[in-house]
């Protein structure tokens, strides 16, 4: 009898820490009613959002293969819609909350909602490892940490909250890519500031087709060249898919004691010296990092309107031109309904946190977060998180790594990840293992 008690309390315990991969039933969804990584293949019922395609992957006239800057394929469309302070209460159930704050603290904030174009694509390869995933793929430590998966979305068809969450951390940008890069943050009285800027070279082993696993899922070197008081200093973060048990590894390098440290405190909500202290750690790319402290609910699936296809903004944007007092421009700002999947995260009981409750909207096409609304200890709406996404077509992959926050309560705004002006984005060779050691962060980092 304690035998089989034993076992017992063991199955319980299991199903607690772990959750299965979908049936081979519901996999058959995928490349038919579905596409190939879970996302409605259909038209909306009043066909604003299109049918799936198969996204844009011919690059628009003027592209130079092998460039960093990315030309707007739609920079011959007019907005559909504009949404203000005025009409949107006639919209205001296709919204994010932080949206809606946004149009009712400033006045000269907009919403310029084109046609929605389903641009997003991806190799053929991560079509069909995405449904080798959805049978295999499964999480473990209450969802913290994910296995079973390997260059190719886990869970095309979530049942959880955390298993939505996995697919953003998964995200497919391409397996390495390197940007010259500028984090800026613009003051309650409009003043731009430069927080940081330099080279960012980040890689994603998950997503290494020419292997059969990998322990790392996403890793970022970060060498910063100003402003001039910052120069020289460097850090590396690197996420194992066993994040709920291993954690993340971290080191920094600061050129006047000529060392790296150890930096465990590069996560969760800590404030972000790249972004000058206006965000956290996990406001990276909406969300990044553990999920050990909040407890993440799969809401569903909505129609919103999102930052999206923003080509203009990404690419072609002078710095000047799209900071402006209290928010971006809102003529190099492109706006799409698209349909998101939406995800609550509730700060878990003693656990500490500056939120305590996030939203968290991902877009169906490519898993990656596009918004999020973040609530402070009282529960009050304390911050508003977009991401502009704009595909390289030439890959093809989706890229979202501009984002910015809105702080409603001190009224700054930070951008992180500009790189219209320092040569865009390209697309890299990942790097050798050995430029991923604290040694090489040091050598890095020296000036």
């Amino acid at each position: 009898m304690r035998n089989q008690l034993t076992i017992l309390a063991a199955l319980v315990a299991a199903s607690f820490t772990a959750h299965a991969a979908v049936t081979a039933d519901e996999a058959k969804a995928l490349g038919t009613t579905l596409t190939a990584i879970g996302a409605e293949r259909g038209a909306s019922k009043d066909g604003t959002i299109p049918a799936y395609t198969g996204g844009l992957t011919t690059p628009p006239a003027g592209f130079k293969a092998g460039d960093g800057i990315r030309p707007n394929p739609y920079a011959a469309e007019k907005p559909r819609l504009v949404i203000d302070a005025k009409n949107m209460a006639q919209h205001a159930a296709t919204l994010t909350e932080g949206t809606k704050a946004l149009l009712q603290k400033y006045p000269t904030f907009r919403v310029d909602v084109y046609p929605t174009q389903r641009s997003v694509a991806f190799p053929k390869w991560v079509a069909d490892n995405t449904a080798k995933n959805a049978l295999k793929a499964k999480t473990t430590n209450e969802g913290r940490s994910m296995e079973g998966a390997h260059a190719g979305f886990p869970f095309p068809i979530p049942k959880t909250g955390n298993e939505a969450m996995w697919n953003h951390l998964v995200r497919f940008n391409g397996q390495s890519y390197e940007a010259k890069y500028r984090n800026l943050t613009v003051d309650s009285g409009g003043r731009t500031t430069l927080a940081t800027e330099g080279v960012s070279n980040q890689e994603y082993p998950f997503w290494d087709n020419s292997k059969a696993t990998a322990d790392t899922f996403w890793r970022i070197k970060l060498t910063y060249t100003g402003p001039a008081r910052r120069a020289g200093e460097a850090l590396m973060l690197i996420d194992p898919l066993d994040i709920g048990s291993k954690d993340r590894r971290a080191w920094s390098y600061l050129p006047g004691q000529r060392r790296t440290k150890v930096a465990p405190d590069l996560s969760h909500d800590t404030p972000n010296p790249g972004t000058g202290g206006a965000t956290t750690f996990d406001d990276v790319f909406i969300f990044n990092g553990s999920m050990d402290r909040f407890d993440f609910k799969l809401v569903g699936k909505k129609e919103m309107i999102v930052p999206y296809n923003a080509y203009a903004a990404v690419y072609q944007a002078k710095q000047d031109d799209l900071l402006k007092p209290n928010h971006l421009n809102p003529d190099l700002v492109r706006w799409e309904l698209h349909r998101v999947w939406v995800v609550e995260a509730t700060l878990k009981e003693g656990k500490r946190h500056v939120y305590s409750k996030r939203t968290f909207y991902l877009d169906e096409d490519s898993w990656a977060a596009v918004a999020s609304d973040e609530y402070d200890a009282r529960g009050q709406f304390y911050r508003a998180g977009f991401a502009y996404m704009a595909p390289s077509y030439d890959l093809p992959a989706p890229y979202t790594d501009m984002f910015g926050h809105y702080d409603l309560v001190s009224r700054i705004y930070s951008l992180t990840g500009f790189i219209a002006e320092t040569g865009g984005l390209k697309h890299t060779k990942p790097l050798s293992e050995r430029e991923w050691t604290a040694d090489s962060l040091a050598g890095a980092g020296v000036r």
